[in-house]
């Protein structure tokens, strides 16, 4: 395989994994359920949670207020995000835990991409730079 295929395959896998605003909200909004969410509350959650994470992948819990942690745990519960933990042993000998946020980006990506949601009608009418783009780009050779 050529290296030039192999690094347009590796640029659209990267593109499927890039978080953005729009896809997060979509996901907050279909992983709600049958009592549904405003859009514009559902974007103004998903802004509120990337600028928390800016260009990474997970954050401390540390710099969250309560109010933030209890928006993060209702994310958690829905699978978008995500809890990790780190152990380590201090110079004194005790033991410190630091806990961290992530995002579930398959489950992100899944909820996103949910048939029969409420988003359905926009995702027909949304376009995006990668639409104009001829078919044969995308082929291997």
């Amino acid at each position: 395989m050529e290296a030039k295929s192999i690094r347009n395959i590796n640029i659209m896998t990267d593109m499927a994994n890039i978080l953005t605003i729009e896809n997060l909200t979509k996901a907050i909004q279909n992983s709600v359920g049958d009592q549904g969410i405003d859009k514009s509350e559902a974007r103004r959650m998903a802004e509120h949670m990337m600028n928390f994470f800016g260009y990474s992948d997970r954050i401390i819990d540390n710099i969250l207020e309560p109010e933030d942690r209890d928006v993060f745990y209702m994310m958690e519960d829905s699978g978008i995000l995500m809890t990790e933990r780190e152990e380590t042993t201090l110079y004194d000998g005790r033991e410190w835990r630091i806990n961290y946020w992530l995002f579930c980006k398959d489950r992100i990506h899944e909820l996103t991409h949910k048939k029969g949601s409420k988003n359905d009608e926009d995702d027909e009418d949304e376009q995006t730079v990668y639409d104009e783009i001829p078919e044969e780009v995308w082929t291997r050779t």
